[in-house]
């Protein structure tokens, strides 16, 4: 591999990573954030439902800085036409209003990780259909939840982790 002159930890590419859906996501910048996350991991980018802005918007693409174009970016009207266009992608569902850990999850390649609006989260109605499947980032102290940005990045990372696609790892 060709070195570069500041060459950085790397990973594999991976095969069939996990997909990262935001559903109707309220802040540009938390979408641009999650994009730069999901073009730096190779992981599918799929906005559900409803935009709280304009993804021409100056703010998502600077959030994103010069990754934008990297991301693979799907968009769909809503959670059946998702479930209709990758039907073979179980659903891990993502809510601060969960008694189960991000980390009892037992990731596998391909899976739709749901993460839902900034103000309110995933729809109630969604988390009882899914109950099996929802699961939470803990926290410490009176912060009641995380940025969703922030929240997005944990459970991508602790999924490449589980399905061993950050290693081998190497400088370039």
């Amino acid at each position: 591999m060709r070195s570069h002159p500041d060459p950085k930890l790397r990973a594999p590419l991976p095969v069939n990573p996990p997909r990262v859906v935001l559903v109707e996501p309220e802040i540009p910048q938390n979408t641009g954030n999650i994009g730069r996350l999901c073009a730096a991991t190779q992981c599918p980018l799929h906005l559900v439902g409803a935009l709280g802005f304009s993804l021409d918007q100056k703010s998502v693409r600077r959030a994103g800085l010069d990754y934008w174009p990297l991301v693979e970016l799907h968009r769909h009207l809503s959670l059946a036409e998702l479930r209709h266009e990758h039907p073979q992608s179980r659903w891990l569902l993502f809510s601060a209003r969960s008694e189960r850990s991000y980390l009892e999850a037992a990731y596998q390649p391909g899976d739709a990780l749901l993460f839902g609006r900034e103000s309110v989260g995933l729809p109630p109605e969604l988390l009882e259909q899914h109950a099996a499947s929802v699961y939470a980032i803990p926290t410490m102290g009176a912060v009641r939840s995380l940025n969703l940005a922030n929240a997005v990045g944990i459970v991508v990372y602790e999924a490449l982790r589980q399905l061993g696609m950050l290693s081998p790892t190497f400088l370039g």
